[in-house]
């Protein structure tokens, strides 16, 4: 398992991306899963570093380690901020139209979609969020 800590700022998405990426690359992760795995990395870091502190400062520790049979991928996302469970966000109505929906849902609807488990708990004053991606299917 490898891991990053880093200030919760949008800047630090690409610190942690390059983080995951790199790891991603010792096991000849395809582009496609790659990308989605991107996707998620933005949406996930982006609201930790929007909503998380509440406009203070706080850290994002980044944990990455692999799963075999079948060969997968667990990021966790550790924070100290406002306790928010993303995982008992009601999913956004799709068939509206982008004027009669309600503003906001829609990237951890895109991170439900793109990941094959997503994980939540609050323990110890920490949110502690997992994404889990299979790599070979």
């Amino acid at each position: 398992m490898k891991e990053i800590t880093v200030c919760a700022t949008v800047e630090n998405i690409k610190t942690v991306t390059d983080f995951v990426n790199e790891q991603l690359e010792a096991f000849d992760c395809p582009i496609k899963v790659q990308m989605q795995i991107d996707i998620a990395i933005d949406e996930l870091f982006g609201n930790i570093a929007h909503y998380a502190y509440n406009l203070s400062d706080g850290n994002v520790t980044v944990k990455v380690e692999f799963t075999e049979n079948p060969l997968a991928v667990l990021i966790t996302f550790i924070d100290e901020g406002i306790p928010y469970d993303p995982t008992k966000q009601t999913e956004p109505d799709i068939t509206l139209s982008a004027d009669e929906r309600q503003i906001g849902g829609l990237g951890i609807y895109m991170v439900k979609k793109l990941m094959d488990e997503i994980m939540y708990e609050y323990k110890n004053g920490q949110n502690i969020l997992s994404v889990k991606k299979i790599l070979n299917a």
